[in-house]
């Protein structure tokens, strides 16, 4: 069970990033298709919210990474 717990652990910063450029990815294309589901203010908001929230997860990862990293020392 640990093997397979490890491949879904994040180790390195770089691991990190490619995450929250997936994320990213995810989120643009969700934010355009609320744009057009919801033409005007309302679809701009919520693509808005979309790409708030990766920049809110990242933030997240990249510190929990940190805080990981500083434990083991």
């Amino acid at each position: 069970m640990d093997r397979i717990k490890r491949l879904f652990t994040i180790k390195t910063k770089f691991e990190a990033f490619l995450i929250i450029y997936a994320l990213a990815l995810g989120a643009t294309e969700r934010g355009i298709v609320y744009m057009h589901q919801y033409p005007g203010f309302g679809g701009q908001l919520l693509a808005l919210c979309c790409t708030g929230a990766v920049f809110m997860a990242g933030g997240k990862i990249i510190d929990a990474l940190e805080m990981q990293r500083a434990l083991k020392n």
